[in-house]
């Protein structure tokens, strides 16, 4: 999840984003967040999907997610693991455990039918 912006060059600017040229302004709209968030994205080659909170904050301050939280989320949106506060205080082995121990616990996965699979109906004959 994208949330606002931790280190933007008209706030709280850091000497180590000047260095690899990351100069971002604080996104004064959904829109410009958004934006960013994808720039963010394509640089950092990330290869999950990106959600990006709203510009009025509302999951980061839910989630108290600043300035770095790692969660995982069950299938029933449920928090499953809770992280310390980042960037110095999460242990990214703590949330694979936490991965490991959720996998577990669902068993086997189901396997998909393929969606060009007819479904017979109810009291059809084949």
């Amino acid at each position: 999840m994208y949330v606002r912006e931790a280190h933007p060059v008209d706030g709280w600017r850091m000497e180590s984003n000047d260095r690899v040229g990351v100069a971002v302004a604080q996104p004064k709209s959904s829109f410009q967040r958004t934006e960013v968030a994808a720039k963010c994205h394509e640089l950092l080659e990330m290869n999950m999907p990106m959600l990006v909170d709203e510009i009025d904050d509302r999951v980061g301050r839910a989630y108290s997610g600043m300035p770095d939280r790692l969660y995982v989320i069950d299938r029933e949106g449920k928090v499953a693991f809770k992280s310390g506060r980042g960037p110095f205080r999460f242990l990214p082995g703590e949330m694979e455990q936490a991965l490991i121990m959720l996998l577990l616990d669902e068993g086997p996965a189901v396997k998909d039918t393929p969606l060009d699979t007819p479904v017979p109906q109810q009291g059809a004959r084949p």
